[in-house]
């Protein structure tokens, strides 16, 4: 029998769901494991005038760092208890494997933690005084957050928005990604039983056109966090101008992967199919451009081409399993076209390219890890965002040629360099032009570290103190500490 999903404001789980409903479908077997509700505009609108009203209440936003932050914690310590649930959620509902369905679990619970101990240390500034006057410098709560996540990391990226945005003190509005909400509740249901205000935190379940564009035009509203398509990201801000609201986009990717001959290229291989496959490479931060050097890139497409041919793709709750489910069938339709239009333009398909049927796969939404050589900057295979398990091999000859190619593109999410020549790795990755990149590594970062891209790839910063700052106004407060006339007049 399907899971009865529901929405969850002011402190209820709402029964009184709409008509209108969306079924929810692991992408493994093709089966309807949940019915969610699919909320109209006039019900998003109460939300929000729920969060306004608690925002303007006090309930939250009074609260001292150090309580807000006790609960905070209250809230890591149920996902804990929690997160066998949450693994398997995740397993069920994305359809990635279960190793990291369980990283991303560990990861959202440290998310909550970090956002706390921020609020543990964190101070007010104040400036030296000057003829008399105390300036202080503080960080408020910008008020209501509407946020707006994707269907790749159901879990974690609600968990990136929801921790910084609370911690700030603000109340919130979350938006899952409609076809991947179960997490997400989970996650309410694990805040529910904390000490946090009733309507303060408000889920959402529905489309992005009804649900996503109510939250991004509303006055009410005031600052919206995204997480998706940078089409999208475009559409949110264009609505957000009726109120000017704060908006924070996290967007699409094409990341370059640069290996130089000097590179160990058993390590940069691994890297590499890290960079693309993990995730069923639907990660908006994967390296789905590798750029090889001339005088290896033949050895490493081999070795590259024979190690992708190896990867065990199946269920994502089966323990062999090493790359799970493309997380629907529309989306991995989107991607078979990608393939169909790369062979199409000229470039060598070296390996996969074909939907899995075989060994009791015919029912879910699996994908070949493909691999395309012999690529050139003009393919829209080359230049698009695919987000699928689909890596371009591209050639270069010099270091100023890498640096041309890799900037080559409207995107500036990530990008990795893979050499032995530390200096050279690392004045190369400066001349890279993306937020997130890393020397001899792909993928691994830390929630300390500020997350989010340059150029087409959003606006904004998430984790790190950066992430909470997104959620927060500063203000400065003057103080005479000697009141008297001043006699101008």
């Amino acid at each position: 029998m399907k899971q009865q999903l529901r929405q969850y404001i002011n402190g209820q789980w709402v029964d009184d769901a709409p008509v209108e409903k969306k079924d929810i479908i692991n992408p493994a077997t093709g089966e309807v494991i949940a019915e969610a509700p699919r909320a109209s505009a006039e019900q998003t609108e109460e939300a929000i005038r729920t969060a306004k009203e608690t925002f303007e209440a006090g309930v939250w936003a009074d609260k001292t760092r150090q309580e807000r932050a006790e609960v905070l914690l209250q809230i890591a310590d149920n996902m804990q208890d929690q997160i066998d649930a949450l693994i398997a959620l995740e397993v069920e509902n994305n359809g990635k494997t279960t190793a990291d369905a369980q990283a991303d679990a560990e990861d959202a619970i440290n998310t909550f933690r970090y956002y706390a101990s921020l609020l543990q240390t964190a101070t007010d500034q104040s400036l030296e005084p000057m003829d008399d006057m105390q300036t202080l410098i503080v960080k408020e709560p910008m008020g209501v957050a509407g946020l707006i996540v994707p269907w790749n990391f159901p879990l974690l990226m609600s968990v990136w928005k929801i921790a910084p945005a609370l911690a700030a003190g603000n109340s919130i509005l979350l938006k899952p990604a409609e076809i991947t909400p179960m997490t997400a509740i989970k996650v309410f249901e694990c805040m529910d039983q904390t000490d946090l205000p009733k309507g303060v935190a408000n889920l959402i379940l529905g489309s992005g056109s009804v649900v996503g564009q109510t939250i991004a035009e509303s006055d009410d509203v005031d600052v919206v966090s995204f997480t998706g398509s940078t089409g999208v990201g475009r559409g949110i801000m264009q609505a957000a101008t009726g109120n000017l609201k704060k908006v924070s986009l996290e967007l699409g990717g094409k990341s370059p992967n640069i290996i130089f001959a000097d590179a160990d290229i058993d390590t940069a291989v691994d890297y590499a199919l890290f960079g693309i496959f993990m995730g069923a490479g639907q990660v908006c931060s994967s390296g789905s451009r590798i750029l090889v050097q001339d005088d290896i890139y033949d050895t490493f497409v081999e070795k590259f081409v024979a190690q992708a041919k190896e990867i065990k793709v199946g269920p994502g709750d089966h323990p062999t399993s090493q790359m799970g489910a493309i997380v629907s069938e529309e989306h991995l339709n989107s991607i078979l076209e990608y393939i169909h239009i790369g062979k199409e333009e000229g470039a060598v398909l070296a390996a996969g390219g074909a939907r899995m049927t075989k060994d009791g796969l015919d029912k879910g939404f699996f994908l070949e890890p493909t691999v395309f050589t012999d690529v050139t900057s003009d393919m829209r295979i080359v230049r698009e965002e695919i987000f699928g398990p689909v890596v371009v091999i591209q050639r270069f000859h010099t270091e100023a040629d890498a640096i041309a190619i890799a900037n080559d593109t409207d995107y500036g999410l990530a990008g990795a360099v893979f050499s032995e020549d530390q200096n050279k790795a690392l004045r190369v990755i400066k001349k890279v032009r993306a937020g997130i990149t890393w020397v001899n590594s792909y993928h691994l970062t830390d929630v300390q570290a500020p997350w989010g891209g340059y150029k087409q790839s959003g606006i904004g910063r998430g984790l790190g103190p950066q992430g909470l700052d997104e959620y927060q106004e500063v203000k400065q407060i003057n103080m005479n500490l000697n009141p008297k006339p001043m006699g101008w007049f």
